[in-house]
C-alpha cells in the first residue's frame, strides 16, 4: 500500500523533518490545533498560478466560475489576477460586487433568473448576461423601459454534446434544463427573438457541456457544432464555459489548462473560426490548491466487515461523494510518506447511513482516535456546496501563503444558526 501521491497535494506542499505535512510553509497540525477542525487549507499561490496559466493559455477573456467557491477573499484574489468572474444567483453576484469586482467584468449566468436578480444585474451594468430561456428574454424585455442600461447578452446553446461525466454534471446534451437546442431549432428561433428586441445587444454564443470533463475531443466537437451553428449569424462572441476535470484519487489523470486550451484552438483550426474563446474554470483553478482536515472521533472495527473511522464532519461541508458517488484519498498529515495500509470507509457525524466522505480509503495501521485526518483536492464544490445538516457548523477557510496563515470564512457559531429563527 502507497503513501499519499503528492501531485494529489496543492502547489506548495512540504515534508518537515517529522515527516508532518506543511503547505505554504504551514505545519498542517498546527493550523487544525489553531484554528479547529474541520477545516478547508487553501494553498493561496497554488489558485494564483492556475489563474495566470489560464490567462496566458486563453487569448479571450477567462472568468472564474465562483459556483466552484466563493467568499470575499476568493472574488478579491480573481479580480487581482486579471480574470472575470462568473455568477449563477443573486447571492454570487451581490458577494462579488461587494468584494468590488466591477461589473464588467461579472458574466451572469443562471437557467432560472428572476426579475429582481435581473434588474440587479442590468442595473450594475454586468459585463455579460448568459440569456438561458425565452422567458428570460420576456423579463429583459419587461426591464428595458425602466432602465437606463441596455446588456449585452449571450445565448446559450445546447450543442447535443455528451461529456461522459456524471449524468447530473452533463449539460450539453438535448435533454436539459439548460439553454436553447440546436437540433430542435430553439436556438435559431433565440437569436430571432434577441435580435428583435430593443433591450439587449446580442454579441455572442455559449455553451457548456458538463463538469468534470477529461476527454478533450468532447470540447472539441462542441467547438464544431458551436462553430458551425454562429457562422451565419456574423456574431463577435464565443464563449465555451469551463468544466475540465481534475484527478481526485490515486491513478487519475486530467489534462492541463494548457492542453486544454490547445484542443480548443485546434478545433477552431479546424473549422475556420477565428474569435478567440472564452472560458469559464472554477474547478480547474481551486480543486486542487485545498485540502480538509478533521478530526477523527471513533474507530469502529467491524471483524470481517469493515473498519469504520467517523470524523467531526461530513456530508454538510463535502456533498460530493453522496451525490455523485465521488472518489476521494484519505491521508494522515502527521506521517505523510508513510504507507497506508489499513482500509477504511470514512463517515461522518450525520444521522444519515450514506454519510459518507471516503467510501474505500487507506491509513496507516496505527490510526487512532484524535488523529488529525485529512482529503485532498477540496477546493471545488466542497464549501460552496455546504450545509447546516442536523445543526451542524460550517467549516472556517483559510487561505495560507508564504508561512502565514489568514482565515477568510471564520466558523460558525451556535448563534450563528438561530439568525434567522424568529
Amino acid at each position: 500500500m502507497s503513501a499519499l501521491p503528492h501531485e494529489l497535494l496543492p502547489d506548495n506542499a512540504t515534508v518537515d523533518t517529522n515527516g508532518s505535512l506543511c503547505i505554504a510553509g504551514c505545519n498542517v497540525l498546527a493550523l487544525a490545533q489553531e484554528f479547529g477542525t474541520p477545516l478547508f487549507v487553501y494553498d493561496e499561490d497554488h489558485i494564483r498560478i492556475r489563474c495566470r496559466q489560464a490567462r496566458e493559455a486563453f487569448l479571450g477573456s477567462v472568468a472564474y466560475a465562483s459556483k466552484a467557491f466563493l467568499c470575499l477573499a476568493m472574488a478579491k484574489l480573481i479580480c487581482e489576477e486579471g480574470l472575470d468572474i462568473d455568477v449563477a444567483t443573486g447571492g454570487e453576484l451581490h458577494v462579488a460586487l461587494t468584494a468590488g469586482v466591477p461589473a464588467a467584468r461579472i458574466v451572469m449566468h443562471g437557467n432560472n433568473k428572476s426579475t429582481s436578480e435581473l434588474a440587479v444585474a442590468v442595473n450594475a451594468g454586468v459585463g455579460r448576461i448568459v440569456v438561458d430561456s425565452f422567458d428570460e428574454l420576456n423579463r429583459l424585455k419587461a426591464l428595458g423601459r425602466s432602465t437606463e442600461h441596455r446588456p449585452k447578452v449571450l445565448l446559450r446553446i445546447t450543442p447535443g454534446v455528451e461529456a461522459h461525466t456524471h449524468e447530473y454534471v452533463t449539460t450539453g446534451v438535448d435533454d436539459t434544463k439548460f439553454g436553447f437546442t440546436v437540433s430542435s431549432g430553439l436556438a435559431d428561433a433565440a437569436i430571432q427573438r434577441t435580435n428583435e428586441l430593443d433591450a439587449v445587444e446580442l454579441v455572442g454564443l455559449h455553451a457548456h457541456i458538463g463538469s468534470q470533463v477529461f476527454e478533450l475531443r468532447s470540447f472539441q466537437r462542441a467547438v464544431e457544432v458551436v462553430a458551425r451553428f454562429a457562422e451565419p449569424y456574423g456574431l463577435s462572441e464565443l464563449s465555451l464555459g469551463g468544466g475540465l476535470g481534475v484527478a481526485y484519487v490515486e491513478g487519475e489523470s486530467a489534462p492541463s489548462i494548457g492542453e486544454w486550451a490547445d484542443a480548443i484552438a485546434v478545433a477552431c483550426a479546424k473549422v475556420g473560426f477565428n474569435t478567440p474563446v472564452s472560458v469559464e474554470p472554477g474547478r480547474a483553478l481551486v480543486a486542487a490548491a485545498a485540502i480538509t482536515l478533521y478530526e477523527v472521533g471513533t474507530i469502529k472495527e467491524l471483524d470481517g466487515i469493515r473498519t469504520y473511522v467517523a470524523v467531526d464532519g461530513g456530508m454538510s461541508d463535502n456533498p460530493r461523494p453522496v451525490l455523485y458517488g465521488s472518489g476521494y484519498e484519505t491521508f494522515l498529515p502527521r506521517a505523510l510518506n508513510s504507507k497506508r495500509n489499513k482500509q477504511v470507509r470514512v463517515v461522518g457525524k450525520h444521522c444519515e447511513s450514506g454519510d459518507l466522505l471516503v467510501r474505500e480509503g487507506r491509513v496507516p495501521g496505527d490510526i487512532a482516535v484524535g488523529d488529525i485526518l485529512a482529503t485532498p483536492v477540496t477546493g471545488a464544490y466542497g464549501h460552496s456546496m455546504g450545509s447546516n445538516y442536523n445543526k451542524v457548523l460550517r467549516p472556517a477557510v483559510v487561505f495560507v501563503r508564504q508561512g502565514d496563515a489568514r482565515v477568510v470564512v471564520r466558523r460558525e457559531s451556535y448563534q450563528d444558526l438561530l439568525r434567522n429563527d424568529l
